[in-house]
């Protein structure tokens, strides 16, 4: 029978486990305590537990713990880190700096299905789904390593599902893992800073819209079904009106929008007419769009267009009053950047 995985229960499961082991409720509550607070990686670490309970513990519930297998560092100071979990399977996140915080970028599957053309990681395919511990450790692995780094865990403010794989492909395991990302009780990040993007997984989009409070970033990359058929193979199964309508009935809390995800690719979805499409198509949303000129990879037969190209179809979106900002790629020396993950040994730069 599989053990608890701790980093996976909420705080009741967790109090309920402890009570199930005769023990007082406090002393979940405790454990919880070490485990997102102290950042703890194992029942060794909790000193305030007697040996005898450690042990005890021990052998009724484990502790999720991935891997850190290497960290490359980027000239713009960004980290990814290659993680190796228990079966042997291999992730990555990337730890963003900002001007005054910092945002972890983590992964939700071992590969993934979804094969969009521009994509690294959906050259591999997908190896498997991630537990929610595994989710949720990544988080607690990077501040580990921050509060090592710069003695300010606190820093790591903002977290976004936008690394390897679908997050609404392995929905219920993401969902569990949010609430120990967002609990006040455990990690405790403000849901106004955590962001899960998605390439419109609809039926998943109205589940997470009545059971979590987060922000959700579409990955959009076309302003017609043609050109993201073309792109993304999810838009066969759920075309842009259907993607659209869902995106409508999304809740959106007072002031948040949603965010549109768009990869500039020269001559493919990057022309005057694309952009007054796309305003078209957003017209009737609370929305920002994010332009993210294409990042290279090997093997990618597709180019990120010219500076001049991007600004003018910036300027298109912004005439029609739309908040359109051009997201310079982070990372991209080190294979970090969107689109660039692929969860491999790479040699040291």
């Amino acid at each position: 029978m599989a053990l608890n995985d701790l980093k996976a229960m909420d705080m009741g499961e967790t109090e309920q486990w402890a009570k199930d082991l005769g023990l007082d409720p406090y002393r979940g509550r405790q454990v919880r305590h070490w485990l997102f607070k102290e950042l703890a990686v194992s029942f060794n670490e909790m000193t305030s537990l007697s040996k005898s309970v450690r042990s005890f513990l021990s052998d009724s519930a484990c502790i999720t713990s991935c891997l850190i297998t290497q960290i490359k560092i980027s000239r713009d100071g960004t980290r990814k880190f290659l993680f190796q979990l228990e079966d042997g399977a291999l992730i990555e996140s990337v730890l963003i700096p900002e001007r005054d915080h910092f945002t972890v970028c983590i992964s939700s599957q071992a590969g993934c299905s979804m094969g969009c053309r521009f994509c690294l990681t959906a050259k591999q395919g997908l190896t498997r789904n991630l537990k929610a511990g595994e989710i949720v450790d990544q988080v607690v692995q990077v501040r580990r390593f921050l509060k090592g780094m710069t003695g300010s865990p606190e820093h790591l403010t903002n977290v976004v599902l936008m690394g390897m794989g679908e997050p609404l492909a392995n929905y219920e395991e993401v969902v569990r893992a949010l609430r120990n990302i967002t609990g006040s009780d455990a990690l405790n990040f403000s849901n106004r800073r955590v962001t899960l993007s998605t390439s419109g997984l609809v039926p998943q989009m109205k589940r997470l819209g009545e059971e979590a409070c987060v922000n959700l970033a579409v990955s959009l990359n076309a302003s017609d079904d043609e050109t993201r058929n073309f792109l993304m193979p999810v838009n066969r199964r759920y075309p842009l009106k259907e993607l659209l309508d869902a995106c409508r009935a999304f809740p959106l809390p007072n002031r948040r929008m949603l965010t549109f995800e768009y990869i500039l690719i020269s001559g493919i979805n990057d022309s005057d007419e694309d952009a007054l499409k796309l305003s078209k198509l957003l017209s009737r949303l609370r929305a920002k769009i994010n332009l993210i000129p294409l990042n290279p990879h090997h093997g990618l037969d597709m180019s990120a267009p010219p500076m001049e190209r991007i600004l003018q179809f910036q300027k298109i979106l912004v005439d029609k009053h739309f908040t359109a900002i051009i997201r310079k790629s982070k990372g991209q020396d080190i294979g970090a950047a969107c689109g660039q993950l692929r969860g491999q040994w790479t040699n040291n730069t």
